[in-house]
């Protein structure tokens, strides 16, 4: 590597700039079972890897890392009723998701997750603290004017003599252009939000019956308000370089004019009802099945579904805004205050875990010694930032109901640039699906997804964990394909987890062993120091700054690239300048190596510190050196800063000993 090849100085490009303190929330998987692989290889890694590197990046003490299980809903609630139903399980609701939260728990330390908390909305101190910034949060929407009581119609089985909650009801999806076959009360599967009454075919889960429609009164937060300020936000996130496009483009989905899609078959039945309908635009859709009708605002929208259900005409609604439900009538839920004297009621689910990151984040410092009021200087400062990773299933509630009642609390005129000390609007780093066997998995389907810590039997975590960053799921949907998991792979077929896993089983181990290994037989454990090459020195900040880059986007697959192309560059210069020396016993060209070599195994330690942390703290504990050695604030310092200028006894590498290595069921199946 000759110095003339130095084309510029890595250090004259830009950099993108940190906040000085972070928040990082992963999604929260609900209560009613355990984890299956998407919720660790489709979010939680990533969450991981993020929050380890601003860890390094900015200072493990201003970034908290949260999340926990989300105890509440109608998912939970039907799943423990059958559970009792069809297995005899005598605990309490408490008890099954406690059990699950256990869990859940467990895989994620396994996975080597680094929450400062995995705390539960409904269990322990969290759940304390959880309810008590529920009622400060929901009060304080109240006080402010954002909440509305509104009387709606909700499901009631006559049958079995109750009103049914969201997931005991299934149908089909009214909004149009989605297919989906589990409408449930107010949402389908697919995230899209209707009213109830506009459910179609509904049926109950507890008898199989066609439930009526009874009044009830709740507490919605006005979303539909909120519709201008979040298509400003919308338009300003589209030009940020840290988000990605299927954030901003699903969120203006959302935020269509108030539509109904009638069948041109039905046109004549219109005829005779639009008189009956608020006044309204015709829209006339010539190469589409269906015509349009616009309202002015959402009360007429929902004026013409009445008008159209009671005279049996068929529609679709478009994905228009609606006001986001913040109460229910369900008993295992978070209490709701008591606002104008109405009976008690409980919280809806989806509403409280957009906020119980912050009453994790309470949590989390009290649990680390310091005052829960600090949780301010994380959420609410302007040189703080929250970036919350999910599914794309679930950018509806985090990127409009979640940031509309974020900006509800804020005091500014422009809500979505809020003054300091209010709240801040997260950062949402959305993954596409994960696919199982190139088909979308869900733990409610058809295809059964492995679980998360069933795959543990097969691949160690950290061949998962490269496994899943290289997928490029901020791209695209992926499909995971494990050979063990694999009915149609053949025995000569690679296992593309194993082979991913490589780059640190093969080539990055064979690097350090060497280094370590030569280090012991020719110059007594001591690791020499001196002037590192100028190219290796452009090589290490040009692969420092671009990894850099592409975290700052959350573009894990190409941060996994720059490190493959660097380690496999280090080990092709390593094999020849050792190769060299060894031919001729030069002494002096093996120091000279040993010295550049080292210090490219440190530029690729600290890179992969936040994806492999497991083999790269060994690394650090057989170099004897201290933590600084991952702070971004050294990233461009040598080997012979950390050593004082001085050659340095490195812990003694027993023959066989590898730092990163392939699960034990692999060895001898012929992958290499």
């Amino acid at each position: 590597m000759s110095e003339e090849k130095k084309a510029f100085d890595p250090k004259s490009i830009p950099r993108p700039e940190f906040p000085k303190r972070a928040i990082i929330t992963g999604g929260m998987p609900y209560g009613n079972k355990k984890l299956h692989f998407g919720h660790i290889g489709g979010v939680f890694v990533f969450a991981d890897v993020y929050a380890r590197f601003l860890r390094d990046r900015i200072g493990k003490d201003n970034v908290i890392f949260v999340s926990g299980t989300d105890c509440y809903g109608s998912p939970i609630a039907e799943s423990y009723r059958k559970l009792c139903e069809e297995t005899g399980f005598n605990g309490t609701i408490r008890d099954f998701v406690e059990e699950n939260h256990k869990a859940q728990k467990q895989t994620l330390d396994d996975y080597m997750i680094s929450l400062n908390i995995f705390g539960a909305s409904g269990l322990g101190r969290t759940a304390e603290i959880h309810n008590e910034y529920t009622d400060e949060f929901i009060r304080r929407l109240y006080e402010n004017r954002h909440l509305k009581k509104i009387s709606t119609k909700q499901f009631f089985d006559e049958k079995a003599g109750c009103f049914l909650n969201g997931r005991q009801v299934i149908g089909k999806c009214p909004v149009d252009g989605c297919q989906s076959e589990k409408g449930y009360a107010d949402e389908c599967d697919l995230g899209h939000q209707y009213m109830p009454e506009s459910l179609i075919d509904p049926k109950s889960t507890l008898t199989g019956e066609t439930p009526v429609m009874k009044d009830v009164e709740n507490w919605y937060f006005d979303l539909p308000s909120y519709s201008a300020l979040l298509k400003e936000y919308s338009e300003q996130i589209s030009k940020q370089k840290n988000v990605r496009k299927l954030v901003s483009s699903t969120i203006s989905e959302f935020l269509a004019e108030p539509v109904i899609h009638i069948k041109n078959e039905l046109l004549e039945s219109y005829e005779k009802i639009k008189a009956q309908m608020p006044a309204h635009e015709f829209i006339e859709e010539p190469k589409k099945p269906s015509f349009t009708i616009k309202f002015n605002t959402l009360e007429e929208l929902n004026e013409a579904c009445g008008v159209l259900s009671q005279n049996g005409v068929r529609y679709r609604t478009g994905k228009t805004l609606v006001p986001f439900r913040l109460t229910g009538n369900i008993e295992w839920g978070v209490p709701a205050p008591v606002l104008e004297g109405e009976d008690p009621l409980t919280v809806w689910v989806w509403p409280e875990s957009l906020w119980a990151p912050i009453s994790f984040t309470k949590a989390a410092l009290e649990k680390q010694g310091r005052d829960m009021n600090e949780w301010r200087d994380f959420w609410c400062s302007k040189d703080a930032q929250v970036y919350q990773f999910i599914g794309a299933d679930n950018i509806y509630f985090y990127g409009v109901a979640e940031m509309g009642m974020f900006m509800a609390l804020q005091k500014g005129e422009n809500s979505a640039n809020p003054p300091d000390g209010e709240m801040q609007l997260p950062i949402l780093c959305a993954n596409n699906h994960i696919l199982f066997l190139d088909k979308k998995a869900s733990s409610s389907g058809a295809v059964k997804p492995p679980m998360a810590a069933d795959l543990l039997d097969h691949y160690t975590a950290e061949q998962l964990r490269m496994h899943f960053l290289g997928l490029g799921l901020g791209q695209r949907s992926v499909s995971f394909m494990p050979k063990p998991y694999n009915p149609t792979a053949k025995p000569e077929d690679s296992d593309p987890v194993v082979k991913d896993g490589f780059l640190l089983s093969n080539v990055y181990n064979r690097v350090i062993r060497t280094c370590f290994y030569t280090t012991q037989k020719y110059f007594n454990g001591e690791m020499p120091v001196g002037e590192v090459d100028a190219q290796i020195i452009a090589d290490s900040e040009k692969a420092v700054l671009d990894y850099e880059r592409f975290m700052y986007r959350f573009e894990f697959h190409q941060a996994t690239y720059v490190l493959d192309s660097y380690i496999r560059k280090a080990s092709k210069y390593m094999a020849k300048a050792l190769g060299d020396a060894d031919k001729t016993d030069d002494n002096a060209l093996r120091e000279k190596t040993l010295v550049n070599v080292f210090h490219m195994i440190r530029t690729a330690a600290v890179l992969l510190h936040p994806m492999a942390p497991k083999g790269t703290e060994m690394l650090l504990e057989y170099l004897q050196l201290d933590d600084s050695f991952w702070s971004w604030d050294r990233i461009f310092d040598k080997m012979s800063d950390f050593t004082g200028g001085k050659p340095h006894k490195l812990k003694f590498l027993e023959p066989r000993v590898d730092f990163f290595t392939r699960h034990p069921s692999q060895f001898g199946d012929g992958d290499e």
